[in-house]
């Protein structure tokens, strides 16, 4: 049976006839969006009594992210990039001599450079020596999702910190923040937001007694001036890893964002996007092509890889039959999110009976 869209793509800017499918390089853009960047653009001309909206628009993002990971408020902050927040993370460690961070071999860079450039060493297993277990929900290069439930038990065998970013799965998957010690995820890809700012969360039942080494007015309770307290005392909350201004435009696009998604059921988004990319793989398999990514539907997310030589210039061929990919390190990745529907797939793979 033919899927439709659980959302309407009309909602969206995608072309007529295209079909969409490289959410988790950055998502088709919410022309609802246009009303937040005016309400921002409104709102930061209004001097004080504007700058109080704004910051009454930031509660209610941090709020709504709260809900999307099943946490509390209070739990979550907002950094510019994932690679802001785990370079925090990073920094705020003790750090000793043979100390390790357990990450796979193809993880993203933003995962594992913040610690690699500290000298830190990456291991393949997970040891006495592992501080800390980082680890991305969903590849982004395989689609293949991580057991979060088990590596949570790993790490409290060696007495580690779990880091898990959530960037290829937060917005259409069930984000299980909880089992993290420390959690974020980008926005632009399929949260629906832009770049700019991204979901930081800080465990505060696990880490109770966590702080970070660096700081601006925003994440310390500042003293009238010039009397700055050494040290600083962090704010009480997760807007700690906010060391200045947080991205307001982007937190009102963000804001807009999880107001659309929260229409839909979070079950009923999972369950469409795991039957598409189960479509995709069909598909795949009756042209003779192996994925990278696991065919069970519980070790994958909504993003289907597989090898391909020359993946860019494939991905740029299938633009021009109006099919959108992203492609690049080796294989070509399609992902799916509620504006896609089976007519999406087929139109796919008759892209790709022509082009391979």
């Amino acid at each position: 049976m033919a899927r439709e869209p659980l959302f309407d793509p009309a909602d969206f800017r995608i072309e007529p006839g295209v079909a969409h499918l490289c959410a988790a390089g950055e998502s088709a853009f919410l022309r609802a969006h246009d009303l937040a960047f005016a309400d921002f653009a409104a709102d930061t001309s209004r001097a004080e009594a504007g700058r109080d909206r704004q910051f009454a628009r930031e509660r209610k993002a941090r709020g709504q992210a709260a809900g999307l990971f099943g946490v509390d408020e209070s739990e979550i902050g907002f950094v510019s990039n994932v690679a802001e927040g785990v370079s925090i993370l990073a920094e705020s460690l003790a750090w000793v001599e043979g100390d390790n961070v357990h990450v796979d071999a193809i993880e993203f860079p933003s995962v594992a450079l913040p610690f690699a450039m500290r000298g830190i060493e990456l291991s393949p297993r997970i040891d006495t020596r592992t501080k800390v277990v980082a680890v991305s929900h969903v590849s982004y290069l395989t689609g293949q999702r991580r057991d979060l439930a088990a590596l949570r038990e790993a790490a409290d065998r060696e007495g580690a910190l779990l880091a898990v970013d959530f960037t290829q799965s937060a917005g259409v998957l069930p984000a299980e923040a909880h089992l993290a010690d420390f959690a974020f995820s980008a926005c632009y890809k399929f949260l629906l937001g832009c770049t700019g700012v991204a979901i930081a969360y800080w465990n505060r039942g696990r880490q109770p007694g966590w702080a970070p080494r660096s700081g601006g007015w925003n994440s310390v309770e500042l003293a009238d001036l010039p009397d700055y307290p050494v040290p600083a005392v962090p704010r009480p909350d997760a807007t700690r890893f906010t060391r200045g201004n947080p991205a307001l435009p982007s937190v009102y696009v963000l804001s807009s964002a999880l107001d659309y998604l929260a229409r839909c059921d979070r079950g009923a988004l999972a369950a469409h996007v795991e039957a598409l990319a189960g479509e995709l793989l069909d598909g795949l398999a009756g042209m003779g092509i192996e994925p990278l990514t696991p065919r069970e539907p519980a070790r994958r997310g909504p993003s289907v890889s597989f090898p391909a030589a020359e993946p860019q210039s494939l991905a740029r061929r299938l633009a021009a039959r109006s099919v959108l990919a992203w492609g690049g390190q080796g294989r070509l990745r399609f992902s799916f999110h509620g504006y896609n529907g089976s007519r999406d797939v087929e139109q796919a793979l008759s892209a790709l009976r022509l082009e391979l």
